[in-house]
């Protein structure tokens, strides 16, 4: 038997709509007026770990591993593991570092684009 840990190169967060139907807490859903510079909680379920010392994309998730172009460029501050009823979840804050207005390619594996020679 071994420890179920997930690896996460993004960190991917529903809809605000999913929140407002009721089918998610708040901190599962990418805010809806999402802002440089502002610090935001996160929610998920299971043991992630994520990179904490640059920038990752911040995607939308309609579940089933299906993902959005980056929505914004982040930064995790933190993350903790937790159990609750039995279910175990990750929570955490991030930085946006910039809010994306455009489908343009922004990063380069875990680079932005232009920061690679």
């Amino acid at each position: 038997m071994g420890i179920k840990i997930e690896f996460n190169p993004d960190l991917a967060l529903r809809d605000v709509s999913e929140y407002k139907n009721g089918n998610r807490k708040i901190e599962e859903c990418i805010p809806e007026n999402i802002k440089r510079g502002e610090v935001y909680n996160f929610l998920k379920k299971d043991q992630r770990n994520y990179w904490l010392f640059g920038e990752i994309p911040l995607v939308e998730t309609k579940g089933s591993e299906k993902l959005s172009r980056p929505k914004a460029g982040i930064v995790i501050l933190e993350a903790t593991h937790f159990v609750e009823n039995g279910e175990i979840y990750t929570r955490g804050k991030y930085r946006v570092v910039e809010v994306f207005k455009d489908v343009e390619i922004k990063f380069e594996c875990f680079d932005r684009t232009g920061k690679r020679e």
